[in-house]
């Protein structure tokens, strides 16, 4: 429980750095909450977790490695996710008006301390490998 509730610690303080996020949530790569800061986090959870799927697929079809990152635009904003360590992933929801090189920066950073919280301080390979 003390992990949970360390990621959560986390996802808020991401959300104070970037005020333009609507929501974020880490989840294991399975799909399961492991904390969020966002409404409908289950549902959420699961599609990035059939999205994640997809793109480990991909990545090692095309040949580019293990899966990083995924960035979704829509009408209204964003839906990005992040590798956060081995058996984790960070989803963010951001607004339309979101500094991509920020978001990208800030998440790629509390991905990495999700993943330690929930790996242990050792770095993992990304999900998918």
């Amino acid at each position: 429980m003390a992990a949970e509730e360390n990621v959560l610690d986390e996802l808020r303080r991401l959300r104070l750095r970037m005020p333009q996020l609507t929501g974020a949530l880490a989840a294991g790569t399975n799909g399961l909450v492991l904390g969020a800061d966002a409404g409908n986090p289950e549902g959420v959870a699961a599609l990035t977790a059939a999205a994640l799927g997809v793109c480990v697929r991909l990545t090692e079809a095309g040949g580019q490695g293990r899966f990083q990152e995924l960035l979704v635009r829509g009408e209204r904003g964003y839906v990005a996710t992040y590798a956060a360590g081995s058996s984790a992933v960070l989803t963010l929801l951001a607004g339309p008006r979101v500094n991509i090189d920020r978001l990208h920066r800030e998440a790629r950073r509390s991905g990495a301390r999700i993943g330690d919280l929930i790996d242990g301080p050792t770095r993992h390979p990304g999900p998918g490998s």
